[in-house]
């Protein structure tokens, strides 16, 4: 009788016959493949803040330094006495950022229900899994911004600080065009009289703002405020400098962010992401406004289950986020 473990398997390795788990071992990887993509499809915040990945302990830390002074010098003065106000008193502070639980999105599929579809069952699991992990992601994180933005509290004597402002437009649910360029103008301006970089800025705005942005005949956005506005497809990709980022997420996060589940749910992280943040219209920021510590990577886990007959999928990663420069974020607050 031929020995059953020599015939080839489509899911085993080339020159690796036996076990079961061998034998699936190409199955897997493709599993895993689909979540990273449909993480990646689906995650808006991951490029636009600092990310940071460490191989052990419970956080990290992150110095920030504050700024020189200049003086001209007269003859003579030594430079190394304090009184004469030649030395630079440069302050120092630091930014931690704690790793929270490991968050988890998980799925089970059962050999019969396999069997049954005529389609591809694992692959859409895979996506909503991946999916699910972006989406936590990005609520984590563009909370985390919009707390960047109302953090009034300076790091050092003398730093500056996070900043709300209030539009001039009376209509909150519906601003038209010209209104949202005028508070996008406003944010540039108080990023800039804070001295922060306008490389990276960038604005998350609600689909129904993008839109509007999109689809408006105001000269102000086809010629001078803006770089490639396009009815055609639907894109616009800056207004004075700054880059437009549509999100439906930042819906998620002003309209329930006081939802019981998910705050109960946060609770299990060491930082906090629940603050009242439903009057936020939009934010508008750079990179160096918050940040990531990666303790475990996206990765991902599958196991047959003998006494269930069936497969458990696992999706995981054990990251946090924290507020790095408070001035680098304005958020938009309609009365």
């Amino acid at each position: 009788m031929s020995n059953l473990s020599t015939f080839p398997r489509s899911g085993a390795v080339n020159n690796d016959t036996g076990t079961f788990t061998k034998d699936n071992a190409l199955f897997l990887k493709v599993f895993s493949g689909e979540i990273l993509t449909a993480f990646e499809e689906n995650n808006v915040m991951k490029g636009l803040h600092r990310v940071r990945t460490i191989g052990s302990g419970k956080s990290a830390q992150f110095p920030v330094t504050g700024i020189a002074s200049a003086k001209y010098h007269e003859a003579g003065k030594d430079l190394m006495t304090e009184a004469n106000g030649f030395l630079s008193d440069i302050a120092h502070a630091e930014r931690t950022i704690n790793i929270d639980d490991v968050l988890i999105a998980s799925t089970f599929l059962a050999n019969i229900d396999e069997l049954k579809n005529h389609y591809d069952v694992r692959s859409i699991y895979a996506k909503e899994l991946g999916k699910a992990l972006a989406k936590r992601f990005d609520l984590a994180t563009m909370k985390t911004l919009i707390s960047a933005a109302k953090d009034t509290s300076a790091i050092y004597t003398g730093a500056p600080t996070g900043e709300t402002l209030t539009p001039n437009y009376g209509a909150p649910t519906a601003p038209t065009a010209g209104e949202l360029i005028g508070s996008l103008m406003d944010c540039a301006q108080a990023l800039d009289e804070k001295d922060v970089s306008s490389d990276g800025r960038f604005a998350l705005l609600e689909p129904a703002d993008y839109y509007t942005l999109v689809s408006s005949d105001n000269v102000a956005i086809n010629k001078d405020t803006s770089s490639g506005g396009d009815v055609t497809s639907g894109r616009i990709s800056s207004v004075g400098g700054i880059r437009l980022i549509k999100t439906n997420h930042l819906k998620d996060v002003t309209v329930d962010n006081t939802s019981a589940a998910l705050a109960a749910d946060d609770a299990n992280a060491n930082n906090t992401y629940n603050a009242d943040i439903s009057a936020t219209r939009f934010v508008v920021a750079t990179p160096e406004a918050i940040g990531t510590v990666k303790l475990l990577d996206l990765a991902t886990e599958s196991e047959y289950q003998i006494q269930r007959q069936g497969h458990l999928f696992v999706a995981k990663y054990a990251m946090g986020h924290g507020v790095l420069r408070p001035e680098c974020a304005i958020a938009v607050d309609p009365t």
